[in-house]
């Protein structure tokens, strides 16, 4: 699989952080599938700047890529969606996300994408409902909003800022990069910081 991320200036740190570490390392990934490829990618080829203060450099830029069925998009939380330079990456997810690809997009993300009213007629879920409407004059889809930290509609995956872990799960369980048992304990572990977990994932990579 193909997992693109995409990077912008003031992205937030934390919310794929879980993603990242576990699909970069492969550490908890069913063996038996081909291995994942993360690939950063930037409306230029300069590096950004996170949140936290950290510098990515995209592997690509937008413009290169040739997105294909079973691709993933992480489209991460950033303070700057707003911006004009949005545009293009809100372009080509109009055009892909009728198809295969799964488009994984979580806080300010969300927000774009209600902004470009791709979240009317499909389940989903962001930081508040409220919020939604009074910033988004294109969006619609209060009936479809679901008030609960991750939500997988098809092919589209939305989450809050501030349900980082639920959105990997999420992810992990669409793409179907690792095992069902393995998602489990994997969860559990991080949400419960119970050791028991622990034995649990490295059984369940047997």
């Amino acid at each position: 699989m193909r997992a693109y991320l995409y990077v912008l200036n003031t992205l937030a740190d934390w919310e794929i952080g879980y993603v990242t570490a576990e699909l970069n390392s492969g550490r908890f990934l069913d063996r038996t599938k081909k291995a994942t490829s993360l690939i950063k990618i930037g409306d230029t080829a300069e590096p950004i700047k996170t949140m936290g203060g950290m510098s990515i450099a995209p592997d690509e830029i937008v413009d290169n890529v040739r997105f294909g069925e079973g691709d993933l998009l992480i489209l991460p939380g950033a303070e700057t969606w707003m911006d004009e330079g949005r545009a293009k990456i809100l372009g080509i997810v109009s055009e892909i996300i009728g198809s295969k690809v799964v488009i994984a997009a979580i806080c300010g993300a969300t927000i774009a994408l209600a902004r470009k009213g791709l979240l009317n007629g499909r389940k989903h879920t962001s930081n508040d409902l409220d919020f939604l409407k009074t910033v988004c004059p294109e969006y619609s889809g209060g009936d479809f909003y679901i008030n609960a930290p991750a939500v997988a509609d098809d092919n589209l995956i939305t989450a809050s800022g501030i349900a980082p872990l639920e959105f990997a799960r999420e992810i992990f369980k669409k793409t179907e990069v690792m095992k069902p048992k393995t998602i489990g304990a994997w969860y559990n572990l991080f949400k419960t910081q119970e050791a028991k977990y622990f034995h649990q994932l490295l059984d369940s990579l047997k």
